[in-house]
């Protein structure tokens, strides 16, 4: 499984800012309701977040020497899994609800309730704490590479890739 790239979380969150502020526009032209998430919906990302968080130390834990059992593989991947899709998910989050705030703060003066666009920042807010905590736990996941011949990677592995060890904690070989 290859490690998520910050430019591709940008990327989606750019596409999904443009749609959200496209929706947003489209729903106010029509009078329909903005599409922002409720603010009980922050409970669910911080749960999504958290337990995201408490997998990610207990990989991280084995990692670094401090649990004397080993390891279950698949717990390793699905918590690699689970840090990725709270990254991606935290990332459209974040561009649909940014999308929001710039209409409604274009037409701010025009509307009386600013609470859908606190709501909106509250929402974007709860989607980057999504991705912080999903590149985080993503970076528990890998096991650091060993130095065996005291060099370093050579010039055709690519920035953020590697070669042999330094690999995700739920590789076996």
């Amino acid at each position: 499984m290859k490690a998520m790239r910050p430019v591709v979380l940008v990327l989606i969150a750019v596409i999904a800012a443009v749609v959200g502020w496209l929706a947003t526009v489209s729903t106010n032209r029509f009078s329909m309701p903005t599409p922002v998430l409720p603010t009980s919906a922050l409970i669910t990302m911080g749960v999504i977040a958290g337990l995201t968080l408490i997998m990610g130390v207990r990989v991280l834990r084995w990692r670094n020497g401090k649990k004397k059992n080993m390891l279950n593989p698949i717990l390793a991947a699905r918590t690699l899994i689970l840090a990725q899709a709270c990254a991606y998910a935290g990332t459209l989050l974040l561009g649909w609800h940014a999308g929001i705030a710039v209409d409604l703060l274009r037409i701010g003066t025009l509307r009386s309730g600013e609470g859908i666009l606190w709501n909106a920042l509250l929402m974007g807010g709860g989607g980057v704490v999504m991705v912080v905590v999903g590149l985080v736990v993503e970076r528990f996941c890998r096991i650091p590479p060993e130095d065996i011949d005291g060099g370093s990677a050579g010039p055709e592995t690519r920035r953020g890739e590697t070669k042999g060890e330094g690999e995700y904690a739920y590789r076996g070989d």
